[in-house]
């Protein structure tokens, strides 16, 4: 089972929460998951906070629910008892983040500047939050401390919104972004969990960046798979680049020189994280075949074939 520090990366985005009222959590719950983010971090900046966390523990379990603005050791053992499953707080208060450790749920200190890194990794911790990250310095202050505290990964928190979180998602160690932009007060007052919905699944989408890649067509053999590239060529103009087991005709079409997975070939759907729209897709019933795995240079997963054919087309993701 993944820990709760990589449900929370395969996540991405960890909405913030306020609520003035235990009774919107629920929805508010509900809402998310649809919009497929099955994660958030309620703070305790309002007096209903332990009841929210329950009330989402209780009726919508398939969300991994968190405590945020955490100040104390008392709140954080509220929050526990409440079923939140991980500890986020504005600042590093060593007392509230050993006492977390000792009770076993992770916890996420908020840092903006080397001495609170220190001051995290002498605690044994992995993951902080930076905050207040643009208001702090943004993305490029985060790229400054991980060159001598490269073994900490970071969860920007603070301005964070869907024009500028995709600047954060491409450097390797943020573990997600914490953000209230689709939890906006105004609209969990009024009760519109359908634009949360809405709001929502839009950022989930744009962080997972899904874009067709290329074609594939399956040909009966490499005479007949020439025939078909070399004809694209002429049609569309495009250049024609031999491999040793496909044709690419241009980048948009790959020919192959027997047939492969697919009834008629595969389409290629790139995106920006393999991790996370694996999880978003399998949140949806789809499963992968595991043999079809590759991974690049770094480690990371580059390539995964999805188990159904669509029109009768294989398909698979890429990593940008």
């Amino acid at each position: 089972m993944a820990t709760i520090q990589q449900q929370i990366f395969k996540a991405g985005l960890v909405p913030v929460v306020k609520l003035k009222k235990a009774s919107d959590a629920v929805p508010l719950a509900r809402a998310l998951c649809r919009g497929g983010l099955p994660v958030a971090e309620i703070t305790f900046r309002t007096d209903c906070a332990a009841e929210a966390i329950a009330a989402i523990s209780r009726e919508v379990p398939e969300m991994l629910v968190g405590a945020g603005t955490v100040l104390t050791t008392e709140q954080a053992d509220r929050a526990v008892a409440a079923g939140a499953r991980f500890i986020v707080s504005p600042g590093l208060n060593p007392k509230v983040v050993a006492h977390c450790r000792e009770i076993g749920v992770l916890v996420i200190p908020g840092c903006s500047n080397p001495s609170d890194l220190e001051a995290a990794l002498e605690l044994g911790l992995e993951t902080v939050k930076f905050f207040p990250a643009e208001a702090a310095g943004g993305l490029p202050m985060i790229k400054a401390m991980s060159a001598p505290y490269g073994q900490l990964k970071f969860m920007p928190t603070g301005g964070i919104n869907e024009d500028n979180m995709l600047s954060y998602f491409a450097f390797d160690k943020v573990l997600a972004c914490g953000g209230s932009f689709m939890v906006k007060d105004d609209l969990i007052e009024n009760g519109d969990f359908d634009a949360i919905e809405q709001i929502t699944r839009s950022a989930v989408l744009k962080m997972l960046g899904f874009e067709l890649r290329h074609i594939g067509i399956n040909a009966g053999n490499p005479e007949e798979a020439m025939q078909i590239a070399e004809r694209l060529s002429i049609l569309f103009g495009i250049p024609v680049k031999e491999g040793r087991s496909s044709i690419f005709a241009g980048k948009e079409y790959e020919v192959m020189k027997a047939p492969g997975r697919g009834k008629n070939g595969h389409i290629a759907v790139a995106c920006n994280s393999l991790e996370r729209a694996e999880a978003f897709l399998g949140r949806l019933g789809v499963t992968f075949i595991d043999e079809t795995r590759a991974f690049n240079a770094k480690g990371q997963e580059s390539v995964v074939y999805i188990a159904e054919e669509i029109g009768g087309f294989a398909f698979h993701l890429v990593r940008k």
